[in-house]
């Protein structure tokens, strides 16, 4: 089978959820951010805040305008909807996805962060006792974990020369080796340890404390690609396996059985050097009418190779480039119209003078007319009135 750009694109973009029309501004109810949730299948956390935390800002996109205490619901309370872990990087999941990443949970001490695999080799007994704390009392956080540990085992702390980097360093080992989980997030931002079986819904408890009950890692290869390929409509090999970052001895035998199974088409797209991937469920739409701006975490742009191909927009995150360096600014954000990803915004809050900044914008070539123009501030105008600031400011040398 062959595709044109254009015919990928469009399954490309209808399989991320723009397919549809956004209900009205403010309107949204936890049906609406669960079906985004269904729609992308992983949203990706970050703690940089210079518009808004990053997992907020995929349920703006496809929903516009609406409250964000839906999120920290599906997040926070129980039954959860969402839950951490690592999947593409740290990322909130459906419950139902956690079980399926237990081999990268024993992969731990390989994979994991240094100063989390130190902490395990060269203090044991540190982590075992903060697992302790947290099985007894969590969910906690990670001062709440030191100051408990302090008060039960004050002769240990001069034993150990642990400090709170250490009490955190040995949570965080615990998180990724699936031993605790995060039932939520403080208001300024802090993981609340504890342990799964007290984070999944009732349904997966057992799952939670029995790694037998869950599937094999070829099981689970195989629906995380299953999972990667609804939320990609159509992709390569290499696409379909950044979801959750597999490696390729990982993503090409679960490939092969969907293919196999007919759950996957082996298509041909216009352009593209590498042979993709189409699920048959994917809708095929003949346009589509989208307008949003995208974090840049959002999934519809993860693989950067994928972006510049289907959309001829070669995007690079600037947030690590020295200031003199960057070339369209430190936070951001593509704007999706229509079919097309036709500029970048790079937006900040100023939450203390009340204003959206919109600090400098770039057109892609063609792009920028009346009409264009006129989307995107009515754009900025809807993310504003979401973020709670009255007023969007346009830089007068943006270009």
């Amino acid at each position: 089978m062959r595709l044109s750009t254009i015919a990928a694109r469009r399954i490309a973009l209808a399989a991320q959820g723009f397919g549809v029309p956004r209900p009205e501004p403010w309107s949204s109810t936890s049906r609406h951010v669960q079906r985004v949730i269904d729609t992308v299948g992983v949203v990706q956390i970050d703690s940089v805040n210079v518009v808004s935390r990053s997992h907020y800002l995929p349920f703006f996109s496809r929903l516009g305008p609406y409250d964000r205490d839906l999120v920290d619901r599906a997040r926070d309370r129980a039954p959860r909807r969402l839950v951490e872990f690592w999947a593409h990087e740290a990322s909130l999941v459906p419950p139902a996805t956690w079980p399926l990443l237990t081999f990268r949970m024993r992969r731990a001490l390989e994979e994991s962060w240094g100063g989390m695999q130190s902490v395990q080799r060269e203090h044991p007994e540190l982590v075992a006792a903060v697992l302790a704390q947290v099985r007894s009392r969590g969910p906690m956080t990670s001062r709440q974990v030191e100051t408990a540990l302090a008060h039960d085992l004050p002769r240990d702390r001069e034993q150990w020369g642990w400090n709170w980097s250490l009490v955190k360093a040995a949570l965080e080992h615990l998180f990724w080796s699936g031993e605790v989980s995060s039932a939520g997030r403080t208001t300024q931002f802090e993981r609340r340890y504890a342990v799964p079986s007290r984070v999944l819904p009732p349904h997966l408890r057992d799952v939670a404390e029995s790694v037998d009950l869950r599937p094999t890692d070829e099981e689970a290869f195989v629906e995380l690609i299953r999972i990667s390929a609804r939320a990609h409509g159509v992709g390569t090999e290499q696409c379909l396996r950044d979801y959750f970052r597999l490696r390729p001895e990982q993503a090409g035998p679960a490939i092969a059985t969907l293919v196999e199974a007919g759950e996957l088409v082996p298509v041909t797209i216009d352009g593209w050097r590498r042979p993709a991937y189409l699920d048959p469920t994917a809708r095929r739409p003949r346009r589509i009418a989208a307008r949003a701006l995208l974090s840049p975490f959002d999934s519809l742009i993860w693989q950067r190779d994928r972006t510049s191909a289907l959309f001829g927009f070669d995007y690079r995150l600037e947030i690590y480039v020295p200031e003199e360096k960057r070339v369209h600014g430190y936070y951001v954000l593509p704007f999706l119209l229509g079919e097309d990803l036709v500029a970048r915004v790079d937006l900040k809050a100023d939450r203390i003078g009340g204003r959206l900044l919109a600090r400098r914008i770039t057109w892609e070539p063609g792009r920028g007319g009346v009409d264009d123009t006129r989307e995107l501030h009515e754009e900025l105008d809807l993310m504003a009135q979401w973020l709670g600031l009255p007023e969007v400011e346009v830089v007068p040398l943006s270009a």
